[in-house]
């Protein structure tokens, strides 16, 4: 993996490390290893990865897990004040509960050029959510690369 390295305080790259942490914490535990944070008012809110392993749940995503935390942190289901990081471009059903989440802005790192929403376009976010890609995309890419390339080789 690669090394942790230190950014401006409050920074997109500072908050896509902390993401990374929690992406690493899913590959411990052999989920796919997908992290997110939810950032309010510059403090981290909610803080989740993958668990659909764990929890034998299909909708248990990183994205779904930090917006439970982030609503109930702030005790409503609205995050229009908030930014999400996450490691990986969200998949469809993320994408769509940020749109009903009215998510104030989506910063994410790797492209999912198989699963990501953007293969149909950003019409599925909330038409006022701002959308930030390519946040250290290679480090998010590369924890992604290692998860399935040590399951190709485990088989």
């Amino acid at each position: 993996m690669t090394q942790v390295r230190s950014y401006p305080l409050f920074s997109p790259e500072f908050f896509m490390n902390e993401a990374l942490k929690e992406a690493r914490k899913a590959f411990e535990k052999d989920e796919v290893p997908v992290g997110a944070v939810v950032v309010c008012n510059r403090t981290i809110i909610a803080r989740a990865h993958n668990l659909t392993e764990t929890l034998k749940d299909v909708t248990a995503h990183a994205e779904m897990q930090a917006f439970t935390a982030a609503a109930n942190f702030l005790g409503g289901k609205y995050l229009n004040e908030c930014e999400l990081y996450v490691t990986l471009e969200p998949c469809l059903m993320c994408a769509a509960a940020s749109h009903w989440a009215r998510l104030g802005t989506l910063y994410y790192g790797a492209s999912d050029d198989k699963r990501g929403f953007m293969l149909t376009g950003t019409r599925v976010l909330h038409p006022k959510t701002v959308v930030n890609k390519g946040i250290l995309e290679d480090d998010c890419g590369s924890i992604i690369r290692l998860f399935f390339k040590n399951k190709r080789g485990a088989t």
